[in-house]
Order: structure tokens, then sequence, then C-alpha cells
């Protein structure tokens, strides 16, 4: 378990694809891929008095296309739910790049960690537009490190009947 704090950049699928497309074309990006950590989310709208709406995490392995690519350009860190390919994996390993999982369903009280939400790309897009957000002590579970290691296989083999 970690506690995550700091300004992340939030995306998926929609937004994702035209960011790939654009490196493609030689475009510069209006955010920072190097170093950066990406949360997959599409947040909903924000209620008066609160930074963003629910902010809960979609399907990281719909983005493991769109993924690689970002991990050649320097991302370091994933926030998703749900597994990743064997392709994206040993690219994490090989660009030293580590994958966390946000429990499915929680969207309401990772919102409550999120201080300020901000459009830095494609606002056309709206929920799928690029964010950045200010997070504090966003709960998460390590699920790929950067030796290769993953929590979900090695969790369902410490349950096989033998």
């Amino acid at each position: 378990m970690v506690l995550l704090s700091g300004k992340i950049i939030s995306a998926r699928d929609a937004s994702l694809k035209r960011v790939v497309e654009g490196l493609k074309r030689g475009e510069e990006l209006p955010f920072r891929l190097d170093g950066q950590t990406l949360y997959y989310m599409g947040p909903t709208p924000s209620r008066p008095g609160r930074a963003i709406g629910s902010a809960g995490p979609t399907t990281s392995s719909r983005m493991d296309g769109y993924t690689e690519t970002l991990l050649e350009q320097g991302l370091k860190c994933t926030i998703g739910k749900g597994g990743r390919s064997m392709r994206l994996k040993e690219k994490m390993q090989e660009c030293k790049s580590v994958y966390f999982a946000v429990v499915g369903g929680t969207g309401a009280l990772v919102s409550r960690c999120i201080s300020r939400a901000e459009v830095v790309a494609y606002p056309d897009l709206g929920a799928e537009a690029v964010f950045e957000l200010e997070v504090h002590n966003l709960p998460a579970v390590v699920i790929n490190d950067i030796y290769g290691n993953d929590l979900y296989v090695q969790g369902r083999a410490a349950y096989q009947i033998k």
C-alpha cells in the first residue's frame, strides 16, 4: 500500500489516442511525460466547492496499447484498475515503471484526495480531457514493480490448491 501525493495527470481512451497520435507526428505535448504519473480516470462534474466529482479508476488494460509509447517518453507510474498485458508488463520492467491499482467503485472516496483539477489538454473531450490533478494521500496498491513482480499473479498463486 502507498499514499500518493503531488501533481499527476489523468487521461483515458480518447485523450490517450490523441496524445500518441500527436507524438507520432512529432508534436509537443502541453504537459510533460518524463517522470510523470498517469491516472486512468475520467471524472464526473464537480459539486460546488469541490475540485472534482467522482474520480474512480478505469480499466487499465484498455490503455496498454497507448501506454507503451508513453513509457518510451519517460512515463514512470500509471494508476488504474485491473491487470496489464504481459507485453506491457515487460515494457514497464524495461522502462523502470510502476503500476498502482485503486479499488474500483471508490470514485467518491478518491475525489476527496484531489484538491485541484485543471484541464491541460483536449478540453473538447470533456471528462476524457487530460487533467492535471493535485492529490494528497491517494491510496493505491503496487501491482507491478520495476523488477517484474505482479501482485495479481502472486496473490492468485498463494491461494492455488496444490
